[in-house]
């Protein structure tokens, strides 16, 4: 669950430090005080979207951090992706700067924003104020089914099935339209992966030709340099070496006189040392290096067969092992695709493979579209929509990526009617209402501890409001639940209540969240139920809501 929230200069927030307990715990303040910003925030800390515009006017970063507790799921991604969890806590930050740079943090390591998301989604789950909206659209209701049965794994499987058949298809389609232009470029590829064949250049030739054409070429100047150095070191009139040793001779009778010359005849002896090693190499180099014109000759033709077909085919000389192997794919690939016979054999049988995934799929939906219809059914009987019904329909539809039938969800909105599309019959009203029933129902079948809800009971109210507060408090029995709510009714269930205002502080508007004791929650709820003046019933009533 989420244990604490720190906000720094993100949009109309100086410095917040919040607390949280497990149950529900809501949060309520006048429109505009901020209340979704808290939830913004928390996004952000879970890897969603942020620019500049977050950054508070003034301010150079916003800085947000959340801890939660860490549970088997997220202990093991922790471990998997070598972020170390420390007393059982995970510590995610995102901090973003007034440039809009982001920088992303888990457990004090610098992590992606990908990261974040992807450890966020085993920990939060947001249900947005807007989300009976999106309960319109069909690629929603589908997602929302897919999801609650637990069947996104196969969604998956045959979106990649669907993509896979299609590609052959297009394949197979290009070719029937272009069969000329395609024989074309097979035999220019074949006629280039040929010569390349023929060359036969190995990786790291050039510049092993390269070093020994020099070496050849240079073979006399070699010699004769080397030599000349032989000489001056041991094999002249007066070679170096045997100054040298002279020299340390007399130094050493000197040094037994005065021990001060000792340093000097030390960087004497190593140097005699070295230059019996550099004779010694010399001597073995120049017992290896010849004039060799006839090799010269064969290394002169290699070289300039391998400059005159890299410029043939427009690459560096390097890179020709390259282009014979790149060259080769696309002529295996071209071969595959001109055999249109085995194309269209291929075709069938990864057609057949999606229509087998997507089958299956259908079949599992079909499971999951009782499930669903019923539970919510029973949640609207709850929510002042007796005799009603919910319902999920499947309609069969060409093939996609989605499957072979569109999610339609149904409802009646009283008893005796026929179910009939949301968008049509749903009111405003109906429609908030089933959307909660949604959220409840699928949060309940997640593991996900931490749940929010931002403003999903807008378009309710009365006896129906305090339905809803029951049902997120019995939410908040297994899960910690969140609630950014306007509701007195809904506020009142909670264990734990916030209160989000606003403050003009050196001529800029600032939010405050306060944690409410008894004293002002009735404070609160009688605001919340009365409006601006809040009289001795206005408290009554919330004291009752309370004692509820």
């Amino acid at each position: 669950m989420l244990r604490t929230l720190s906000i720094r200069d993100f949009v109309i927030v100086d410095a917040i430090e919040l607390e949280f307990s497990a149950g529900f715990s809501v949060f309520t303040g006048e429109t505009g005080a901020g209340k979704s910003i808290l939830i913004d925030a928390l996004a952000l800390a879970l890897g969603g979207r942020g620019d500049a515009s977050v950054v508070r006017e003034g301010a150079s970063k916003a800085d947000i951090s959340a801890e939660f507790a860490v549970n088997s799921q997220t202990a093991a991604w922790l471990d998997t992706n070598e972020f170390q969890s420390e007393e059982g806590a995970v510590l995610l930050r995102r901090v973003i700067d007034n440039a809009g740079r982001s920088k992303a943090f888990i457990n004090g390591i610098a992590a992606t924003a990908g990261q974040l998301r992807e450890i966020g989604e085993m920990l939060v789950d947001i249900h947005g104020q807007h989300a009976h909206q999106s309960l319109l659209k069909p690629d929603a209701q589908r997602m929302l089914l897919d999801s609650q049965a637990g069947l996104l794994p196969q969604a998956r499987d045959v979106a990649i099935a669907y993509k896979d058949w299609r590609g052959v298809a297009k394949q197979r389609e290009t070719f029937e339209k272009d069969a000329k232009n395609v024989l074309l470029e097979r035999e220019r590829l074949e006629w280039q992966v040929g010569e390349l064949e023929k060359l036969a250049a190995k990786p790291g030739e050039w510049d092993e030709v390269s070093t020994e054409h020099s070496r050849l070429s240079h073979a006399a100047s070699l010699i004769e340099g080397a030599q000349e150095a032989l000489n001056a070191i041991s094999e002249s009139d007066y070679p170096i070496l045997s100054q040298l040793s002279s020299l340390n001779q007399k130094l050493g009778k000197l040094a037994d006189i005065d021990a001060a010359l000792k340093p000097v005849l030390e960087l004497l002896e190593p140097a005699c040392i070295q230059l019996q090693e550099a004779v010694s190499m010399l001597n073995d180099y120049l017992s290896r290096v010849e004039l060799d014109p006839n090799r010269l000759r064969e290394v002169d033709a290699r070289l300039e067969t391998l400059h005159s077909t890299a410029r043939k085919f427009h690459v560096a000389p390097e890179d020709l092992p390259n282009e014979f192997t790149s060259l080769s794919v696309q002529l295996k690939q071209l071969a595959d695709a001109s055999d249109l016979d085995a194309l269209r054999a291929q075709e069938e049988k990864v057609k057949a493979a999606y229509r087998q995934a997507a089958q299956k799929l259908s079949t599992a939906r079909t499971k999951a579209t009782k499930t669903l219809g019923d539970a919510v059914t029973a949640a609207m009987q709850d929510l002042s929509m007796a005799g009603g019904r919910f319902v999920v329909g499947l309609n069969p539809c060409e093939p996609a990526a989605y499957g072979l039938e569109q999610v339609e969800f149904l409802v009646a909105g009283h008893a005796g009617t026929a179910p009939r599309p949301l968008a049509k019959v749903a009111s405003g009203g109906e429609l908030a209402r089933i959307s909660l029933a949604i959220s409840v129902i699928t949060s309940s079948a997640t593991l996900t501890p931490t749940l929010i809800f931002d403003e999903v009971d807008s378009g309710i109210g009365g006896g129906v409001a305090e339905v809803v507060g029951r049902l997120l408090k019995r939410l908040g029995q297994d899960r910690q639940v969140l609630c950014v709510t306007h509701l007195p009714q809904v506020a009142s269930q909670a264990n734990q209540h916030f209160e989000v205002s606003k403050a003009n502080q050196d001529g800029k508007t600032l939010s405050r969240i306060n944690a409410l004791d008894a004293k002002d929650r009735i404070e609160e709820i009688a605001r919340m139920l009365g409006g601006i003046e809040i009289t001795a019933t206005t408290r009554k009533h919330a004291r009752e809501l309370l004692a509820l």
